[in-house]
């Protein structure tokens, strides 16, 4: 089912994302939002952004059933291809020319989380909320053009921390360290990330797209000098015999269940 786009407040585009339960990417997420950003770029040209879940997690990050037996095939080429698939998904909201919210409605975790940091703001709920860029500790190399974003969202000491030991962060670390830039009740999470989007007019989108873009000049030529380690080394670190035995185990924690995919050699 394709996500949901309603248009609030006159001048603010609400996007729900709906691709499956947790919105665990895979190709069919990344469809999703490419085709949800095709409409917010023709429906709604006035519009500023407001990205959410629902229930109980905004984003659950990769989809482990789809990609984790895709790195164990341990193809060069097939990984790297989707690589540039994934790449684009985020590169596309980060440079958004209008004002993105992301209202984190629940947990957000590894590319999910980035999901969300790829966002200009992003207001969360109330309530137990998980933060996590866990993907080293489960065997998966942050690829460098997500490392510039998360510097870029949350600063340098805060992505080093994040994203090298992979800890779970509560609502008031993850404020704390910068993901979180305000939380209200959950009853007002809309309302808010509405409000802030719209704050905006539209006669002042085009002055913000220049501004936004001066703001990320030093992060996107950081992201078109680091495109050459992603290219060299991403793929052969995803598919390094040691990194599918921590997928593998990371599987078996999560599922309960033994992986169900071969490791090719």
């Amino acid at each position: 089912m394709a996500w949901s786009i309603e248009r609030r407040n006159q001048h603010v585009a609400l996007v729900t994302m709906n691709t499956n339960k947790a919105n665990a990417q895979n190709p069919t997420f990344f469809d999703d939002l490419h085709r949800a950003f095709d409409r917010l770029e023709t429906e709604f040209k006035d519009c500023g952004v407001v990205l959410t879940g629902t229930g109980r997690v905004f984003s659950a990050g990769l989809d482990f059933d789809y990609h984790f037996p895709l790195f164990a095939r341990r193809s060069t080429r097939e990984v790297n291809a989707w690589f540039e698939a994934y790449r684009a998904t985020n590169l596309r909201i980060f440079t958004y020319p209008r004002p993105t919210v992301a209202a984190i409605n629940g947990h957000a975790y590894a590319g999910g989380l980035i999901t969300a940091l790829d966002c200009d703001l992003r207001i969360a709920a109330t309530g137990d909320l998980q933060f996590a860029l866990n993907e080293v500790a489960i065997g998966i190399p942050m690829p460098a053009v997500y490392c510039e974003i998360i510097k870029h969202a949350v600063g340098s000491s805060s992505a080093n921390e994040m994203t090298l030991f992979g800890q779970v962060y509560d609502l008031s670390a993850a404020q704390r360290m910068g993901v979180v830039n305000r939380i209200v009740p959950a009853e007002r999470l809309i309302d808010e990330a509405v409000a802030l989007a719209g704050a905006v007019e539209p006669g002042c989108h085009p002055a913000y797209a220049f501004t936004k873009r001066a703001l990320q000049a030093a992060t996107l030529r950081a992201i078109d000098d680091a495109r050459r380690l992603d290219l060299d080394l991403l793929a052969s670190r995803m598919t390094d015999p040691g990194s599918l035995r921590a997928h593998a185990r990371r599987y078996r924690e999560l599922k309960g269940r033994d992986p169900t995919w071969e490791i090719s050699s």
